[in-house]
């Protein structure tokens, strides 16, 4: 088994790069993966320290965690897809404004 401290790194730097994805990229779509990869990370440290200390309260929590993401996702897609009907680009630079 590896210790604890492994998993954190990872989540850690799993982390990291998302939010560099979100703080560098200007693609709405990328942007949202980085959101999600943060998501995980912070599933994937839940998970450890759940295991670490044998109680299932973490692994319960990652689950509501993934209900949150999955349903952030599919509002996040159908407004980009809105957006890209009406202004012809998805550009967040473009997207000062929720005028229609």
């Amino acid at each position: 088994m590896l210790p604890l401290t492994y998993y954190l790194v990872i989540s850690a730097i799993l982390f990291a790069l998302g939010v560099l994805g979100v703080l560098i990229r200007r693609n709405p779509l990328i942007i949202f993966m980085s959101v999600e990869l943060m998501l995980n990370a912070a599933n994937l440290a839940f998970v450890a320290f759940s295991r670490a200390f044998n109680v299932l309260n973490g692994q319960i929590f990652v689950f509501f965690v993934m209900t949150v993401a999955a349903a952030e996702v599919a509002v996040g897609l159908a407004l980009i897809v809105v957006i890209f009907r009406t202004k012809h680009s998805i550009d967040v630079d473009l997207m000062n404004s929720l005028k229609g």
